[in-house]
């Protein structure tokens, strides 16, 4: 694993507040976030064959080197399976989760467009 990239299952397992080494919820995570990388293939991130891990050796880097599409995609992980793994129990923090992952699924298609075109949102 490179120094200062975490590991994809490794980042995660943070951001959802559990210890790296407590590998319990380990094969679940793996499954939710396997599922999330299918939408990030359906969505044009990634490699076009797609993309999944099987334990903490994968990095950030192997599933899309650009630097700058990385951030988008690592929130829209941490949101998606959060919802999938731990959901909130209050349909007000679910509503604000769900809002969030919306607007991150445009910016990860504006980013993601072969095009390179941008359409102008303001009219």
């Amino acid at each position: 694993m490179e120094k200062n990239i975490p590991s994809i299952l490794t980042s995660i397992k943070k951001l959802l507040g559990i210890a790296e080494e407590y590998q319990v919820y380990d094969a679940d995570l793996i499954m939710h976030i396997n599922s999330v990388f299918s939408i990030l293939t359906q969505l044009g991130v990634g490699p076009a064959d797609g993309f999944s891990i099987e334990d903490d050796d994968a990095l950030w880097t192997d599933f899309i080197p650009e630097k700058s599409k990385i951030e988008f995609i690592k929130s829209y992980m941490h949101l998606k399976v959060k919802l999938l793994f731990d959901p909130p129990l209050a349909s007000a923090v679910i509503e604000c989760m769900n809002q969030q992952i919306k607007e991150l699924e445009w910016r990860i298609l504006v980013a993601a467009d072969p095009s390179g075109e941008e359409e102008n949102q303001n009219g």
